[in-house]
């Protein structure tokens, strides 16, 4: 029944599906009045725009923030912003593809921009006014227009370079800066990528000028930048002795640790050596004495040697001015401080990448009309932004003309999932498996973190990993809900048909047991007895055959090293009387219970026929009762919003599964109407006939009970057999 609801004077139709209701969108003034209907009574209130069946390029233009999802707002600004553009609303509800000029409101200003463009398209694809167009001549029109030098989208390439020069510009910006993609999808530029290039080069050409201001930045002149590589190679080293003969001057104890334990030199002896050991570098770079300078000569480490002589040629003696033998602690302070503004100045550099191009060639740069030119380009292309945006706004209206109410009855309510039988966007295809056929499917990137969340649904699902030629692959999760999970189990195949109709090759990888059919939980516990005493069975003969196995093994040792000389073994002794007493005490406690139970079934077949029916059904209910009851509750949590929530959707409603739903979602297979079937298999196995004898006997005993207990065995026999019945006892029952 129909609920009525009554928002801002509008009057709100629902559906009950899925067990809750639904708000029906009928008509144009239902997508309007959405914006004050609760969002409370919408089925969802997110979608992604991946894994779902719909139009990528409709769900990207309603996608404002880019951010892959759909949201209430965004839904709301798509219908608020379409049907004032159009002439007649309705056609949003229809559904329609084509596309003409007389579906345009040209009443707005929008509307007058959305009317030329029309017209700019009709004239551009060589059609008439009165021609209707479809989404794909727009998107015809769309790629010629990106495909041309200048498309308006602020960015230009290579091939919009008047010259050679503009050209390399734009080349070398693009290096230095990274590329776009312009629409054309070439590699191009815009006007902050020019800026920055340009900004880059005017502070390169400051910093570089500094040297010319201050003339202590280079104390080595032309060869300041060698002299200050040279130090900055020794550095660390020169650092490390100085401090080492300052704690040796604080104790000389520790003199034989700061120069180099020996088990160092133990490990160095039996490696084979070079002078590019790291084990030779790691040692001080020179004797340890206390307040001892560093001298230059063969009492340097031999690893560092080289680095030490082009120190005191590029650093030391220009600087110090004599050719020195050593350095004192207080002198090697000196030099650091005088390469100290070097060293601050290269740290204040603003960019690298002109550093293969020099200072003058930037210069030069900077001087030329390259810039103006670049930025002239960039204009020459923003000029073409209406153009394209009228474009895009034209396609944006027909598309949204064409899949806005199918949307909406997808996300507001689940209208194609419950009752149109048409497949809703989140329905990946059919699979087909284990004779049944599962409509409910569903695309997954990741199915171990899908399992997570959809483990909550109750429902029976499986994950599997499908395939194509040429190496095609995705996952999809199929919830089976008919039938029974006999023979569901990981690495069974089966054939996945997409939306699309292309059948892919799908190979169970993991699985989600819930109960799947009241049917399937009533026969579980007989099944489960079934399988255990199979187990039992199984593992009893394993070991009596690895018993006697191991009997005869031990036969066979014994007899090959018998002793003809000694007597036979003794025979083992017969079982005593514990364990004769302990068989009688058990044989009686068996004795009893068939005794009991003979006693209990006496019993019950006096009481009649209704009797001996009411044991038997209590009797299954007392077996399959617990399983039933569990079964029940959690088919009745069977739901599908934990399986789209964990794809990413956003369900804001308990969207059941129940049994006959389910039933409709998972197909089991059936013969044809009509069909003729041949029961006789040429293969099949010989069946005994005592099973069908013994089933004869046991309902022609219970018939003959029955029929025995209400007198007719007697009166049918003329009284020569069965009990006399009087037509008192027939009629009242027997009281005490």
């Amino acid at each position: 029944m129909k609920r009525i609801k009554k928002t801002n004077g509008h009057t709100w139709r629902f559906f009950r599906a899925g067990g809750f209701d639904q708000v029906r969108l009928d008509s144009v003034q239902d997508l309007v009045e959405l914006k004050n209907l609760d969002q409370k009574l919408w089925v969802a209130l997110a979608c992604p725009i991946d894994n779902v069946h719909f139009d990528r390029r409709t769900l990207s233009l309603i996608d404002s923030d880019a951010d892959g999802r759909i949201r209430p707002g965004e839904l709301l600004a798509a219908i608020n912003w379409t049907i004032p553009l159009l002439k007649n609303p309705e056609d949003i509800i229809k559904g329609l593809s084509d596309f003409s000029l007389e579906s345009i409101n040209d009443v707005t200003p929008e509307g007058k921009q959305l009317v030329d463009a029309m017209r700019h398209t009709i004239t551009a694809l060589g059609k008439s006014e009165q021609d209707h167009l479809s989404i794909a001549d727009l998107e015809s029109l769309e790629k010629t227009l990106s495909e041309k030098p200048f498309n308006g989208d602020g960015i230009i390439t290579e091939d919009n370079a008047p010259d050679d020069s503009s050209r390399k510009a734009i080349s070398e910006i693009m290096a230095s800066q990274g590329p776009l993609t312009d629409r054309s999808g070439k590699p191009g530029i815009n006007k902050e990528k020019i800026d920055t290039f340009f900004n880059q080069a005017e502070a390169f050409l400051e910093w570089h000028d500094a040297l010319q201001k201050d003339p202590s930045l280079c104390p080595s002149g032309d060869k300041t930048q060698d002299a200050a590589q040279a130090l900055s190679a020794v550095e660390a080293k020169i650092n490390d002795y100085f401090t080492r003969c300052a704690i040796a001057s604080f104790d000389q104890k520790s003199m034989s640790f700061l120069n180099g334990c020996e088990k160092q030199y133990e490990q160095i002896g039996t490696m084979k050596l070079s002078l590019e050991s790291s084990e030779i570098a790691d040692l001080p770079l020179s004797a340890i004495i206390p307040k001892e300078p560093l001298r230059f000569g063969d009492n340097v480490n031999p690893a560092w040697s080289e680095k030490i002589s082009q120190f005191r040629k590029l650093v030391v003696n220009p600087v110090l001015g004599t050719d020195k033998e050593s350095i004192t602690e207080t002198q090697w302070r000196q030099l650091c401080a005088t390469f100290a503004p070097w060293s601050a100045w290269q740290q204040k550099k603003p960019t690298a990448i002109f550093d293969s191009t020099g200072p003058d060639n930037v210069k030069i740069l900077l001087a030329s009309p390259i810039r103006k030119q670049l930025m002239d380009l960039i204009d020459k292309d923003t000029l073409e932004t209406s153009t394209f945006a009228s474009l895009v706004n034209l396609e944006k209206l027909a598309r949204f003309r064409r899949d806005l109410h199918s949307l909406c009855v997808n996300f507001v309510n689940f209208k194609d999932f419950y009752l149109t039988g048409d497949s809703a966007v989140f329905q990946a295809g059919t699979l087909y498996l284990d004779q049944r056929s599962c409509k409910l499917c569903i695309k997954v990137d990741d199915p171990n973190k899908h399992a997570g969340m959809a483990a909550m649904a109750g429902t029976f699902l499986v994950y599997c990993e499908c395939k194509r030629p040429g190496g095609a692959k995705m996952t999809i999760v199929a919830a089976f809900s008919n039938g029974d999970s006999e023979n569901l189990i990981v690495g069974r195949n089966g054939i996945f048909y997409d939306r699309s109709g292309l059948d892919w090759d799908a190979t169970i990888i993991k699985i989600i047991e819930n109960p799947i059919s009241l049917r399937q939980a009533f026969w579980l516990p007989y099944k489960n007895l079934v399988r255990m005493i199979e187990t039992q069975v199984a593992k009893r003969a394993t070991a009596a055959d690895a018993q006697s196995t191991a009997k005869m093994e031990k036969v066979a040792l014994t007899t090959a090293n018998v002793d003809a000389t000694k007597p036979p073994a003794t025979p083992p002794k017969k079982l005593d009387v514990g364990v004769v007493a302990a068989l009688g005490v058990a044989a009686g406690a068996i004795g009893t219970f068939i005794a009991t139970g003979l006693g209990f079934l006496s019993g019950v077949i006096k009481l009649g026929p209704f009797a001996i029916l009411g044991a038997l059904i209590g009797v299954l209910l007392l077996i399959s009762g617990p399983s039933l009851i569990l079964a029940f509750i959690k088919l009745r949590k069977r739901n599908l919003g934990p399986i789209l929530d964990a794809s990413g959707w956003a369900i804001n409603a308990k969207a059941k599964i129940n049994v006959p739903f389910g039933v409709m979602l998972t197909n089991i297979a059936l013969l044809p109407p009509g069909s003729q079937r041949d029961l006789k298999d040429p293969y099949a196995e010989k069946k005994s006939p005592w099973p069908k004898v013994i089933i004869f006997a046991i309902l022609f005993y219970l018939a003959y009970i029955a029929l025995d207990h209400f007198g007719y065995v007697d009166k049918w026999s003329g009284g020569r057999i069965g009990q006399k019945v009087s037509a008192q006892e027939i009629t009242q029952p027997e009281t005490k």
